[in-house]
């Protein structure tokens, strides 16, 4: 269960004195943009299937070809682009924060006021749209990025990588504890699994039903998932958003301002060269590993970082040929919009899979599932270039501006 970064678009700000805006700033948004594609992959399975989140396999999708694209999910998506997208959220709050200096205006209270929309936009998206919402605990984190935004780079990084260490050390001790007391297995028992089951099927009922019976069910599944966020997902965020603002300290993503192109590219060359093969090799582990085995999910959580590093990589370099230059305009406008395309994505999936639309949970093959999320991301492209061709922001991005300079922002471009 993923968000997007929810800060101001980078291409919106007044860059620093000395900043070189145009190519930096659109290689931000095409990221931004690419792992709206990676989100969407990951959370409409949360539409599609009240087993997801109780962790699973739905009944209804017990086919090879079902098993054959969970598993292209799990390899390449699953738990890689919430850490692309909260790294890109540490990331433009530096930007944010240079804007800011360089108009000559207060950050705190701005940002204060960005953060509590932002609090307010995720309530209601958990309530109406996704219980797997990340929004509230993003700005519940963003007020701690807020105090250490001092931080020098190197110890962020330091800080990252300590909070990092102490979930792996907390799953892999859970891990060694069930390991002991069950004999290797964390497999439920007969009847916990028959109790599980029937709380999918009540989920995948509840989301078949009217507005009031998916909103109850959205509100009955935050007990199970907000623990996950807070505990697991919250913390590894936050680990990210320290990265990011290392990155953004440096202007890591910068290209133009590296004092030596060919040592930039040999960086990424590097990225590629180790993030790729401990990446992959992690995502395999995860992937072909049992359902019960919860070793898998702690090498996982330490290879996921190294893969999401070495896609970002790649797309860097990517952009920067001929052809990759258009692909990087493709992907940069929605990327521009990005907090307006993730709580569409969420109502397109409602309309989609549940009672308030065409009631297709429990009904759609994973492959197809895949498949719509493929097209929903293709209409969000064709839509945001419409869009930013007449508008300057998108409609949400909007509103949070409007809060957040306490001011009505000129929307047409």
């Amino acid at each position: 269960m993923t968000a997007p970064p929810p800060t101001e678009p980078a291409t919106s700000g007044t860059p620093a004195p000395g900043q070189a805006p145009t190519a930096r700033l659109a290689d931000v948004d095409a990221l931004r943009g690419f792992a709206l594609l990676g989100i969407l992959m990951v959370n409409i399975a949360f539409f599609a299937s009240g087993y997801t989140l109780l962790d699973l396999p739905d009944p209804a999708r017990d086919a090879w070809h079902d098993h054959l694209a969970s598993g292209v999910v799990q390899f390449f998506f699953e738990s890689k682009f919430y850490l692309l997208f909260s790294f890109l959220f540490g990331y433009s709050f530096t930007l944010l924060l240079n804007s800011a200096t360089a108009r000559g205006l207060s950050f705190r209270p701005r940002f204060l006021r960005r953060i509590g929309g932002l609090f307010l936009i995720g309530v209601a998206n958990a309530v109406l749209l996704f219980y797997g919402d990340i929004l509230v605990t993003y700005a519940v984190l963003g007020l701690l990025l807020f105090l250490v935004r001092g931080i020098p780079p190197r110890r962020a990084l330091w800080v990252a990588g300590i909070v990092t260490g102490v979930i792996v050390f907390v799953l892999l001790a859970l891990a060694v504890l069930v390991a002991v007391i069950d004999g290797a297995s964390a497999a439920p028992t007969a009847a916990e699994r028959a109790t599980m089951l029937a709380d999918g099927r009540e989920a995948t009922e509840a989301m078949r039903g009217g507005f009031g019976s998916v909103v109850g069910e959205r509100l009955d599944s935050l007990s199970t998932a907000f623990p996950m966020i807070l505990f697991f997902q919250g913390p590894l965020a936050f680990s990210a958003f320290l990265v990011g603002l290392a990155a953004g300290k440096h202007r890591a993503l910068d290209h133009t301002a590296a004092a030596d192109p060919d040592a930039y590219r040999r960086k990424l060359r590097l990225i590629q060269l180790i993030g790729f093969p401990v990446g992959l090799a992690g995502s395999l582990a995860y992937t072909l590993a049992a359902d019960d085995n919860l070793f898998a999910p702690v090498a996982h959580t330490v290879t996921a970082p190294f893969l999401t590093a070495a896609y970002a990589a790649t797309l860097l370099r990517v952009f920067r040929t001929a052809r990759g230059a258009r692909l990087g305009e493709v992907l940069a406008r929605p990327g521009r919009m990005a907090l307006t395309n993730y709580l569409s994505q969420s109502l397109l999936c409602g309309l989609i899979f549940t009672g308030m639309g065409l009631g297709l949970v429990g009904r759609t093959p994973y492959a197809a599932m895949i498949a719509v999320a493929v097209a929903i991301f293709a209409v969000q492209v064709a839509w945001s270039a419409w869009w930013m061709r007449r508008f300057r922001i998108g409609p949400v991005e909007w509103l949070l501006r409007a809060a957040t300079h306490l001011e009505r922002p000129a929307p047409r471009v």
